[in-house]
Parts: C-alpha cells; structure tokens; sequence
C-alpha cells in the first residue's frame, strides 16, 4: 500500500499524541499536569488516548502547564508524515493573487500550513490573449519557466519573448509581469523564492 492512501491521523489522536509527548519529555506526572490544569486526571488521561474530544480552554490550560504556545499543539496537523509533499496533477490549492480578476489561474503547488515558507511555487494559467495585466513587485528572486505557449515578459524596462521551455530569473522587487500573450493557453510555472541567503 503506498504512503498517500494511509489515513491521517484524528484530530483527537494527533492532540493527544501531542500532549503526551510534551509531559513526558518535561517527565511530569500526569497527575501533576492534571490538578494544575484544573481537570481530573482521568479527564487527561482519556485526552492524551484519544477517548474523548475536549474543549479549547481545557487545551489551552494544558498548554499553559506545559509551557508551549496553542499554536504549536495545532502547526504539524495537517502536515505530511514524511519530508516532502506530493501534488498530485490539477491538485494545487487554488489562490486568488492580482491578475486572477483577469481571468488567470493561480495553483499554489507547495502548499502547508504552519510556519511562513521561505519560498513558494505557483502554476500560473492565462488564456486570454486581448488583456491587459497588472505588474508585480515582492521581495526576493522569481523563477519562471514556460511550459505551454508563447509570451512577451516584461522585467523592469526589458522585454523577454519566452517560449515553450525557456525559463527567466529575476529581483522580484523590480516590476514585472506578461507585457503580450503570443499563444495561448499559457501555463506558466513561477516560483517565489525569499530566502536571505544570498
């Protein structure tokens, strides 16, 4: 059976899992954590084993007691179990960036929720040749590679004509975007990459 039919764990199971581990590496009795908390022990006992869902304040006052922010308890839920994440075709999380009023498609392909990503990938589709597009600025470097289609990119005051396989890097900071669509549709790879590192 491969890795992406396996079930994700429940909510209940991941939060008492998370709970657990937290004690006991701090090696706190569970009775201890218990009466600080102000519940019984048999109610955390039953929390840490998944037996029952419980309330966000009584999560909140266990993570009081053990010293860790809520938003921890919650950030690797819905992570992978492993080191990478597989998109599958088609399946990008759909995001609404400027130009998607202008009928273009974002696909963010590298989705998680948790800590801020230090880069992100999109696949960008357009198929309206007639329209006019608005121009981006962010940090960082931009990585572009056309997979379908034919286009003229505007990088600052250069003009790049970029077809099926070419690829273009550049400052984000400095304005850009699609100046002409050639041929459409366009499907278009971006990936935003705002690492300090030089």
């Amino acid at each position: 059976m491969s890795n992406d039919t396996q079930p994700r764990l429940r909510l209940e199971q991941y939060l008492g899992m998370q709970i657990k581990r937290q004690r006991q590496e701090q090696e706190l009795k569970l009775a201890d954590v218990a009466r600080i908390a102000n519940i019984s022990q048999g109610m955390l006992s039953k929390i840490e084993n998944a037996q029952v869902s419980t309330s966000l304040e009584i999560l909140s006052r266990l993570c009081d007691v053990l010293g860790m922010p809520m938003s921890k308890l919650f950030s690797q839920y819905d992570q992978p179990d492993g080191s990478a994440l597989l998109v599958k075709a088609g399946e990008g999380l759909e995001v609404v960036r400027r130009g998607t009023e202008k009928g273009h498609t974002y696909r963010l392909l590298n989705h998680t929720r948790g800590p801020k990503k230090n880069f992100e990938a999109y696949m960008v589709s357009m198929d309206d040749a007639s329209e006019e597009f608005p121009t981006f600025a962010h940090p960082g470097t931009e990585f572009l590679h056309l997979l379908e289609g034919e286009l003229v990119y505007r990088h600052g005051n250069q003009l790049y004509h970029m077809q099926a396989g070419d690829s273009l890097t550049f400052e984000g900071e400095v304005p850009h975007g699609p100046e002409q669509l050639l041929h459409v549709p366009i499907r278009l790879l971006s990936i935003m990459n705002y690492s300090k590192d030089s």
